[in-house]
């Protein structure tokens, strides 16, 4: 009974916002009575650009989320909502890995799409390039790193060797006819002379758009502006012509967002991006918080359908088999639900109170939850608005069931639960450990290794 009185009410106030919504939010009332410094014309960058184009990495950087394995008929879903949900850009893989990968992005770039331009990375190698030309692909990302890290601990090359490996490639893959994009992996921690240096290289030889990536997500966003502004006003006088950037940012300090807008404010029209922010170790740019971020806080067009986000994540979800946190921005379950009775009640007096969009933009809808927090006086005007005629005693004793229904919880076992789908969890996505690759190895090769052991 108190089960079927709580969802009564939950629909009720759900109910009543959206009513609510139908009638202020047509009217825009609200917006003389608060003031939006997003929109005065001191804080709006000079370099805004009028669209920016999503460029979408969650088949290429979002499948390097360790243990995550997706299939092929997972991959073409996802690009294939992608593609409805107005993607400029997808990433589809990365060919020359193995023979696997090259047969899934061909496969997958033979199955038309109505919007999305699709790309694959290579390394500075032909074979790499021949692999995403044997796809059928067209725009080739080329990536290389350039520091003296990388090049003496990971490529073990000379600067002379990668801008020369990096020009025959690039030249390779334009005689062939593909759109270039050049990738600078580790670009925020590569100093300003050498970063000029390889990026002359890349466009001489017809790289067509740069793409400048911050690896290990380093920079702070008012960073970002800087190295961005520097970067593009040197290489400008130095080619003596303006050569489109991109960017890539991890989110190793959360800043991953913010630094993918702190490049748009620098005039960069391409980020990449990947559902739920989904890739290796913290992940990347979300998708989802970039483009409503982008419409709604600096009133710049994606191309995306909004509305669309919130179930393209839930296809990511499903198909990551790796739950996307309640508090996420946008599309976590806890964006747009209250519990609190002031908050409740300042949302039922107008909606704007405390939401700063309405949550129908991404398809979404406000959830109420009835608990410890709630006001006896909210839920009087609740009985009373449908016709429930509850005497003080009788809503005393409701409040006290309510509250009761958390209160009476056993914790200990609630936390037992969660421990082990914690586990359950651990176990779905530790891939091959240590010792199953050693028998792997053992058994193919009939040599036992000759493996340290700990004193």
């Amino acid at each position: 009974m108190l089960a079927k009185i709580q969802n009564a009410l939950n629909a009720l106030l759900i109910g009543l916002c959206a009513t609510m919504r139908k009638t202020i939010f047509k009217k825009l009332e609200a917006q003389r009575l608060i003031s939006n410094y997003n929109r005065l014309r001191k804080n709006l960058p000079p370099k805004l650009p009028e669209q920016v184009f999503i460029w979408d990495e969650t088949l290429r950087e979002g499948v390097q989320t360790p243990a995550v394995f997706l299939t092929y008929v997972e991959k073409v879903r996802l690009a294939k909502m992608m593609d409805e949900t107005g993607i400029a850009m997808i990433t589809i893989g990365f060919p020359g890995l193995s023979e696997e990968e090259t047969n899934n992005v061909k496969r997958i770039a033979n199955e038309g799409f109505q919007q999305a331009r699709l790309a694959a990375s290579a390394r500075i190698m032909r074979s790499d390039v021949d692999a995403c030309l044997e796809c059928g692909i067209k725009e080739i990302m080329i990536f290389t790193p350039f520091n003296g890290l990388n090049l003496q601990y990971r490529l073990k090359m000379t600067k002379e060797q990668v801008i020369a490996k990096t020009v025959e490639t690039v030249e390779y893959a334009k005689k062939h006819g593909a759109v270039v994009n050049f990738v600078l992996e580790d670009a925020s921690r590569t100093p300003l002379e050498e970063i000029l240096q390889i990026f002359k290289a890349a466009v001489k030889a017809g790289a067509e758009r740069l793409v400048i990536a911050d690896t290990v997500g380093f920079l702070r966003p008012l960073s970002m502006r800087y190295f961005l502004s520097h970067v593009r006003d040197e290489l400008s006088k130095q080619i003596n012509k303006k050569i489109p950037l991109s960017v890539h940012c991890h989110n190793d300090f959360g800043l991953a967002t913010a630094n993918t807008l702190a490049a748009v404010e620098e005039g960069v029209a391409y980020v990449h991006t990947c559902i739920a922010g989904f890739g290796e170790r913290a992940g990347v740019a979300p998708t989802e918080e970039v483009a409503v971020a982008l419409e709604l806080l600096y009133n710049i067009d994606t191309g995306l359908d909004l509305k669309k986000l919130y179930r393209l994540s839930q296809l990511a979800e499903k198909s990551f088999a790796l739950p996307i946190q309640h508090h996420k921005p946008i599309i976590g379950e806890n964006a747009f639900s209250y519990e609190m009775g002031e908050h409740v009640r300042g949302i039922l007096a107008h909606p704007m109170i405390y939401e700063p969009f309405p949550p129908e933009i991404v398809e979404r809808e406000a959830t109420f939850f009835l608990g410890r927090q709630t006001e006896k006086s909210l839920l009087e005007n609740r009985l009373a608005s449908v016709g429930i005629k509850a005497t003080p005693m009788q809503v005393d004793e409701i409040i006290r069931r309510v509250k009761n229904m958390q209160e009476s919880l056993d914790k200990g076992g609630t936390q037992m639960t969660f421990y082990q789908i914690k586990k359950l969890m651990k176990e779905l996505r530790k891939g091959s450990t240590e010792e199953d690759f050693w028998r792997i190895v053992e058994q193919v090769t009939r040599q036992k290794p000759k493996i340290a052991t700990k004193p």
